[in-house]
């Protein structure tokens, strides 16, 4: 599915990029993986439907996958969604792509396993509790911490107001569609826009691809 190059339309951005808080903007900016939650858009107008999913699986996927192309939002298919890295999508309540990302989708399982105390869980298993954790009705749910900021694992993401930040190596990057910035910004406030059961996937070992932006800022 080598779509990267449709991300942002023709000359007017789509309404197709996810933030960590799940919402889906419109934005020049490409990201690093594609995914979908069903089809939640409209063909003929290449403008979203008013629901935002329309299945439990919210999955994250390569932009490159066997040589195959679609056009983005260009028939009755799955909506083409884009992440500005994994750390975003799993934020936003995504996970791997069981069919695209098998050997990822297979460590994270591992890893939310060995997180959650449990054993043998299928995918379905793992979108139920991720729907209850990801959503507060139609709106984004946000957790208490338990832990200090600077001792949550690599990829983790917060939200203090407005703003989104990743964790990386114990220091808060603020997001953006473009990337990631150093931040002076004090959120020791902020709560989890992770899901706990990701979060304790995270703090096992499971490792997300983070933005080049990232890796700049911690060299």
């Amino acid at each position: 599915m080598t779509i990267a190059a449709e991300q942002s339309g023709s000359s007017m951005p789509l309404q197709n990029r996810v933030t960590p808080t799940g919402d889906i903007i419109a934005t020049p900016h490409r990201g690093l993986f594609t995914g979908n939650r069903g089809i939640i858009h409209d063909p003929r107008t290449k403008t979203l439907l008013a629901r935002r999913w329309a299945s439990q699986a919210w999955l994250t996927c390569v932009c490159d996958f066997r040589g195959r192309r679609r056009e983005v939002m260009g028939a009755r298919s799955w909506t083409e969604l884009f992440f500005l890295d994994e750390a975003t999508a799993l934020a936003a309540g995504h996970r791997p792509c069981f069919f695209c990302r098998r050997d990822d989708a297979n460590r994270f399982r591992t890893a939310w396993e060995e997180g959650n105390g449990v054993t043998n869980v299928l995918a379905r298993d793992i979108d139920a509790v991720l729907h209850r954790e990801r959503l507060s009705g139609a709106k984004k749910r946000l957790h208490a911490r338990t832990v200090p900021v600077a001792e949550l694992p690599d990829g983790a993401m917060l939200q203090e107001g407005t703003e989104s930040y990743m964790i990386v190596q114990g220091r808060a990057l603020s997001w953006s569609p473009a990337g990631y910035r150093e931040t002076r910004d004090t959120i020791d406030d902020a709560m989890l826009l992770t899901p706990p059961s990701t979060l304790r996937a995270l703090s096992v070992g499971y490792r997300p691809v983070l933005h080049p932006s990232a890796m700049a800022l911690t060299v």
